[in-house]
């Protein structure tokens, strides 16, 4: 069991296999505030889960597991994915966010509703850089920090085949930058800065054959999507580039900026960072 940061980067680091991780990192307690606030959230229940077995623990990685796409989020929502055991499972975020991967032929249905709904994603994997949900949903740098060899370690496992990465929001574009080096990734200097719609052209240590595309997307928030700051047809242009530049995906259905992809469109390079 991992109680301290170094040993999260030991096990997550010793792991062989994405079952493997994923049962590691299961039984994680190294951030004491985060394990107090997931346990709490699962025993106390909100009154319309109140019949409900919460998960109540780190939440995996899901999804393919030679995705060609990597949805990288913030952290499981605590009556989301920390009652689901499903990043972005359960909550009006995740309403949102399959809804448009549906459109875009990213997910086989529109919604995701508990484990085992009959939900699969498509080319894709869906990953949060803190896995545990943090209070009001803001985990500290030293928590972020504590859960990067989770995620290094997740994305070593799946990188070969990875080309596309969307970041939701800015806390998961800062988490993706150690997690890109620690994969032996060239990062740019200056640091491009988050904004939506903004992408970053990476080279890997495979040279001009291992490039990932990293795209900024704004969170899917209730926050933001009350205010219109994202909206689904501007979801849907980010996933929709995603696709083309995956060569994966392409519409299943119609809906606000509904996209049919063009597989083997290069992917761009840095786009600016707010569009």
């Amino acid at each position: 069991m991992a109680a301290s940061a170094a040993r999260v980067a030991t096990l997550a680091a010793a792991a062989g296999s994405l079952a493997e991780l994923t049962a590691r990192q299961s039984v994680c307690r190294a951030c004491p505030r985060l394990v107090g606030w997931r346990e709490q959230v699962a025993a106390v229940k909100r009154p319309s889960s109140r019949t409900e077995r919460y998960w109540g623990r780190p939440v995996p990685g899901w999804g393919d597991e030679d995705a060609r796409l990597l949805i990288l989020g913030l952290a499981p929502a605590a009556h989301g994915g920390n009652r689901t055991g499903r990043i972005f499972t359960g909550d009006r975020s995740g309403d949102v966010l399959f809804a448009s991967l549906h459109r875009c032929g990213l997910a086989v249905l529109p919604t995701s509703t508990a484990a085992g709904d009959g939900q699969r994603l498509i080319g894709a994997r869906m990953v949060a850089a803190v896995r545990c949900a943090p209070p009001v949903n803001k985990p500290s740098v030293t928590e972020r920090d504590t859960c990067a060899p989770w995620l290094a370690a997740e994305f070593a496992l799946i990188a070969p085949s990875v080309g596309v990465i969307v970041c939701l929001g800015g806390f998961a574009w800062q988490s993706a930058w150690p997690m890109l080096r620690s994969a032996g990734f060239a990062l740019p200097r200056p640091r491009p800065k988050f904004g939506h719609g903004g992408e970053v052209l990476l080279t890997g240590p495979g040279g001009p054959e291992g490039q990932v595309l990293l795209l900024g997307c704004y969170h899917p928030s209730q926050q933001n999507t009350f205010t219109g700051r994202v909206t689904p047809a501007m979801l849907d242009a980010v996933f929709g580039r995603a696709c083309q530049a995956a060569g994966i995906g392409g519409a299943v259905s119609g809906g606000p900026g509904a996209h049919r992809s063009a597989p083997g469109v290069a992917p761009a390079r840095w786009a600016g960072a707010t569009h």
